[in-house]
Order: structure tokens, then C-alpha cells, then sequence
């Protein structure tokens, strides 16, 4: 059921769309250094820096904790709890599958598809195609967690697709460029989709870092393929801050915002944030004196914003009257009931027995939870 979504959600999607929607504009400063190898560079950059993070939380958990590494480790500890609650920090077999397929899709094909593309189409084609995201995300979704898409939720999928759509110019291309805007665009619903998965036994940081990691190769090899020994070379000054931006900005702070705020909101209704992407690249152009906005982009914005909006809402079931009416009193005095087998059991140094809480079906129904 979604619940919700709060100020902290919303601001991390925001910024991380928001800073993928920079890429656009700070790319035109690395426009003359090879692209693969220069994408490779930026995965292996940001890689070394979140696992860099994430060994530094692990240590600070632990002496925070008065544990040692094995305990980070997830090894068997005498303590109760103690060493098993961070047995997801190494990907299981499971999550190798799924991050392989994460960077091979999501990082690695997407940034191909989008080089590629801009041979044959416009650039304002390619971001309008990839604007559909957050309607396949809205559907797609909760399909895939086994739950019925949100009326709501893809009603205003729509209209930010439609805004983001307006704020790019539409364009115009051959069929090659738009086969392949239709292959970034499932590069960039696969780096959402597919890190579901893997987002609650690894966290934001380690599915980041092993995502960007991994991409990092396969960009290589395709580099490798197409400019050969030319794949890498000792970038220009402002080839190195275009490089660094994209690497700490860009890649780590963006990866972990989204795959934070994609964790707490579901893919549905964080994938409204994808519209803000090409809002972003507007915006960004314009501050850096590349381009200014027309009525069309300022019209899209605003769509988008709009749709965000709508998508927000929640989707939560009301109760009824009488049943938070219940709820407030803890049903038939159970609360209070309840709160003297627990205060017994604390003054005894027990574990308090789990009682069953009699639910009525409409009550049952209404909250969603089962006896």
C-alpha cells in the first residue's frame, strides 16, 4: 500500500532527477574527449568513492557499536542480533544477477543508446522518449510487486510525460535514432526496475557503487571496440571538471538520492521525478548561458510540476468514522488492557507475549492489515 510520500522523499528524488537532467548541458565541455572511455572513467571515479563511503560507515557503525569488523562482516557473533544484521553488505549470487543486469542495462546500453542516437535525431526526440519513463514505471511498477497500478498515480504519469515532452520541443529523427531513444528509455527504466530488488539487503550506497562498478568494464570494452587505442587520454582542464563533475555529482550523489528515495516511494511514484529530467536540462543550459527558455519550456515545467503534484497525493485508504474513532480508543479499552501484561513483563525482565488483537472484517479491510 502506498503511503505518503515526505518532505525527505520528495527532495531526494527532486535533486537526483535534477542532477541527471544537468548531464545534458556540463557534457557539451567533454564533447571532444572519447566517449565511452570517458564514461568508463566517470563509473570507475564514482565506484572507488561509494565504496570508499560505505567502508567508512561500516567502521564508524562499528566502533559506534563497541564491534569489530567481523561483526561488520555479518559473522556469528555470541551477542543476540549481533553480526547478522549486516549479512547483506556482500551481494549474494541473486544480487550479482540483477546488478550485472542493472549496469549492463541501466548505465552501460543506456549511455550507448543515447550516443548513438544523437547521430540520427535530435536530442529534443531523445528526451521525449525517454519522458515516457514515468508511465512505465507507473504501470510496471506495482505489477511487478504484485499489486494493481494506481489510477492516480499513472493519470499523472501523463501529464508529466506531457509536460516533459513540451519542454523538449518533441523534434524530429530517422526510425535508427528513435529505435534507439527507445532503447535508452529501457536502459533508464532498467536502472530503476531493476535495482528494486537489491535496494533492501544492499542499501543506496552498495547498489550505487556495485552498479557503477560493474558498467565500468563493459564501457571499456565497448570504447576499446570503437576508438581503440584512443580510448583514454589525458583530458584538459575543463575536460577534468566536466569528468569530476559527472563522477561526484552526477553519478554518486545522484545514484544514491534516487535509489533512497526509490526504496521508501516505489518506482511508481518516485518515477514521476523522471520528468523533471529534461526541466533540469533546460535550466541548466540557461544558467550557463547556453540557451533561454521559450513559452514552450516554461509551459512543460510547469506541467511537470503539476503531474508531480497529482502523483503525490496520497493513494492510502480513508477509514471510516467509526473505525478511527476505534483505532483512537484502542478499540473496546484493549489498549489499556494490553498495557498490563507489558508492564508486568518489563518489571519482570520478560519479553512481553504477543496477544492477538480481535479485528473485525470491516476493520480489517479498511486497515489493510490481517488478524
Amino acid at each position: 500500500m502506498n503511503t505518503p510520500a515526505n518532505t525527505g522523499d520528495i527532495a531526494r528524488a527532486a535533486i537526483a532527477m535534477s542532477f541527471v537532467g544537468s548531464l545534458t548541458a556540463v557534457s557539451a565541455t567533454i564533447a571532444d574527449y572519447p566517449v565511452f572511455g570517458g564514461q568508463a572513467v566517470r563509473y570507475a571515479g564514482a565506484a572507488a568513492i561509494l565504496f570508499g563511503v560505505a567502508g567508512l560507515r561500516d567502521r564508524r557503525a562499528s566502533r559506534r557499536s563497541g564491534h569489530d569488523a567481523r561483526d561488520v562482516r555479518g559473522e556469528d557473533d555470541p551477542r543476540p542480533g549481533v553480526g547478522r544484521a549486516r549479512t547483506s553488505v556482500r551481494p549474494t549470487p541473486r544480487d550479482l544477477l540483477f546488478l550485472v543486469a542493472l549496469a549492463a542495462t541501466g548505465l552501460a546500453a543506456f549511455n550507448v543508446c543515447i550516443v548513438y542516437a544523437t547521430e540520427d535525431t535530435s536530442p529534443a526526440t531523445i528526451g521525449t522518449v525517454v519522458a515516457t519513463v514515468p508511465i512505465v514505471l507507473a504501470l510496471l511498477g506495482p505489477l511487478l510487486s504484485g499489486k494493481r497500478p494506481s489510477l492516480m498515480t499513472v493519470l499523472a504519469a501523463c501529464v508529466v510525460t506531457a509536460g516533459a515532452g513540451l519542454a523538449n520541443g518533441l523534434g524530429g529523427g530517422t526510425v535508427r535514432g528513435l529505435l534507439l531513444s527507445l532503447g535508452a528509455l529501457g536502459g533508464e527504466i532498467c536502472f530503476s526496475l531493476l535495482a528494486v530488488p537489491v535496494l533492501p539487503r544492499l542499501g543506496a550506497i552498495r547498489t550505487s557503487a556495485w552498479s557503477a562498478a560493474l558498467a565500468c568494464p563493459m564501457l571499456l570494452v565497448t570504447g576499446l571496440v570503437t576508438d581503440g587505442r584512443h580510448v583514454l587520454r589525458v583530458p584538459t582542464l575543463a575536460e577534468f571538471s566536466g569528468l569530476l563533475y559527472l563522477t561526484v555529482v552526477v553519478t554518486c550523489a545522484a545514484f544514491l538520492l534516487w535509489y533512497d528515495a526509490l526504496s521508501r516511494m516505489g518506482a511508481d511514484r518516485a518515477g514521476l521525478f523522471a520528468g523533471m529530467i529534461p526541466v533540469s536540462a533546460v535550466l541548466t543550459t540557461m544558467m550557463l548561458g547556453i540557451a533561454t527558455p521559450g513559452p514552450a519550456e516554461v509551459t512543460g515545467a510547469a506541467l511537470v510540476a503539476a503531474g508531480v503534484v497529482l502523483g503525490l497525493r496520497s493513494t492510502a485508504p480513508r477509514l471510516p468514522g467509526w473505525a478511527r474513532t476505534r483505532r483512537a480508543r484502542g478499540g473496546e479499552g484493549g489498549a489499556a488492557r494490553d498495557l498490563v501484561p507489558t508492564a508486568v513483563a518489563a518489571r519482570e525482565g520478560k519479553a512481553p507475549e504477543k496477544q492477538a488483537v480481535p479485528q473485525s472484517e470491516p476493520l480489517r479491510e479498511a486497515t489493510g492489515c490481517g488478524a
